[in-house]
């Protein structure tokens, strides 16, 4: 990752850091925030967030100058790797909070004592994942902005790990790719995400299906809410729908009603306990 004509965190501190501090616009603020949560976004994604008003080369101009600005200043890192192709500008690019923008975000100031993430340059397969990730947090955002749905909580990796212990005492754990939280009427609804790309096999599908039966059955995430989120699995296609709905549906007939399959572009249906038009549900797989 890069950040052309940026400052590293050694170089901000003091009075110099309060004052790039105190400079942060509102939207300054918001993009650090959302980016401490996705950990990457595109230029793209961060406009539709961000510089929702105007006309589009409005809001392409004002996000680019925010985003390069931000960059320059140290606080965001800009991955080599762009989205779209060469003339996409600002907009084609993945970007991620640098450790200081990790600090200004989350309040620490020049010497938090807190873990930082390490900036690093990821595989590109785990770019896209995260990029998918993200997409699914840009669309609940821009569904809450047209009063579809109420997003109350988005969690990615590793907050939204649960850990328990197994029968012999052994501590376990389920990395889904997301928790999410949602109001709808007078009824919040709670799931974990899992963003499937079609890349894992069935047997590592199978694993993690069991995994989240045997989480299920600890009993340990309905003693702190009352229930148990609902397992949404995200795919690609009709194709994969039908694959892991298969896998699924092998295992025993009490850990189906855990589940839902539903191509990526059904998430809001399956995250507000609807079932998408035209769909089934896993156990029919």
């Amino acid at each position: 990752m890069t950040a052309p004509g940026g400052r590293g965190l050694r170089q901000v501190s003091g009075r110099g850091w309060e004052r790039l501090a105190a400079g942060l616009t509102e939207r300054d603020q918001a993009i650090l925030g959302d980016l401490a949560v996705l950990r990457l976004a595109t230029g793209r994604q961060l406009q539709r967030l961000h510089v929702p008003e105007g006309s589009p080369l409005t809001r392409s101009r004002r996000s680019r100058s925010v985003l390069q600005r931000l960059s320059d200043q140290g606080l965001l890192l800009r991955l080599d790797r762009q989205v779209g192709g060469v003339h996409a500008g600002s907009s084609g690019f993945t970007y991620g909070l640098s450790a200081a923008g990790q600090r200004l975000s989350s309040g620490r100031g020049p010497a938090g004592g807190s873990r930082l993430r390490r900036p690093w340059e990821p595989a590109p397969s785990f770019i896209d994942h995260l990029l998918l990730v993200s997409e699914l947090y840009v669309r609940l955002r821009e569904a809450t902005w047209a009063r579809e749905v109420e997003l109350l909580d988005f969690q990615t990796e590793p907050p939204c790990w649960r850990w328990w212990h197994g029968p012999s005492g052994e501590r376990l754990v389920l990395k889904p790719d997301a928790f999410v939280r949602l109001g709808l009427g007078d009824y919040e609804h709670l799931s974990f995400v899992e963003v499937d790309r079609s890349t894992e096999s069935t047997t590592v599908l199978r694993r993690k299906a069991e995994t989240y039966v045997a989480y299920w059955h600890s009993g340990q995430e309905q003693a702190s809410s009352g229930l148990f989120p609902r397992s949404v699995w995200l795919v690609p296609d009709e194709r994969r729908r039908a694959q892991l709905a298969g896998v699924l549906g092998r295992l025993d007939p009490e850990a189906w009603q855990l589940f839902q399959v539903v191509r990526f572009d059904e998430a809001l249906w399956a995250l507000t306990g609807r079932q998408p038009p035209g769909s089934e549900p896993a156990s029919e797989g």
